[in-house]
């Protein structure tokens, strides 16, 4: 847990959505998984596995796969999205203590995802923290340039207005930390053992590694707002 000094300059926490605001173990990720290959399988009329390696080639080379899909294929984002994203979110629960811890956090909050506001609309409702933050900057807005593009961070800076030497940036994927470091965001990885996290570089660009970010931020709120 950071003592308050060390976080005292903060006015902005920006938050990556899947596999961060939920736990990876609600399970959720897995199911986006199967639908990518099932879309690439389709697009591409090839049979599983190598829509498997398909899929995995272009989310090491591309960081995501709908990105490798659209630079080779010509994949319309929209409808690449609305597929992988129409699943049951009833494996994540509401947290309410989440959003109490939340909303104790001073300055702005922003989610910053490579999925789009559509999905991360319904994911934020389910969790009950619709209007816990105030914007979302989503793979649309990044002109369907995924994170670890220093590009997007660019991008996402601007648009929200954020002072990134100001900034917290909280994330699954260790990789995408490195460009939020570069531009002087405090970074904290969720740790997670997951496949697509175990298959990155490591967390060497992160200031804090965490477990659970429900404990982290509700022992933080309670030392940064106490009372």
């Amino acid at each position: 847990m950071p003592i308050p000094d060390q976080l005292a300059h903060v006015d902005a926490w920006v938050f990556d959505l899947d596999n961060t605001l939920y736990p990876h173990e609600s399970a959720l990720f897995p199911e986006i998984d199967r639908r990518i290959r099932a879309f690439v399988g389709n697009a591409l009329g090839i049979d599983a596995a190598e829509a498997h390696r398909v899929q995995k080639h272009y989310f090491r080379t591309y960081a995501t796969t709908l990105r490798g899909m659209v630079e080779n294929h010509g994949t319309d984002p929209r409808a690449f999205l609305d597929f992988v994203h129409d699943i049951d979110l009833s494996r994540i629960q509401p947290d309410p203590e989440m959003r109490r811890a939340l909303a104790r956090l001073p300055g702005k909050k922003i989610v910053f995802t490579n999925a789009d506001a559509k999905y991360a609309d319904r994911v934020l409702h389910r969790l009950g923290l619709a209007g816990a933050f105030d914007a979302v900057f989503d793979i649309e807005a990044a002109a369907w340039l995924p994170k670890p593009n220093p590009a997007t961070y660019a991008r996402m800076v601007a648009e929200t207005g954020i002072d990134p030497g100001r900034a917290v940036f909280v994330e699954d994927l260790p990789r995408n930390l490195a460009p939020a470091a570069m531009l002087g965001m405090v970074t904290v990885w969720v740790r997670n053992d997951a496949e697509w996290a175990a298959s990155d570089p490591g967390d060497a660009a992160a200031d804090h590694v965490i477990d659970s970010l429900r404990q982290w931020l509700c022992g933080l709120a309670a030392e940064v707002a106490p009372g």
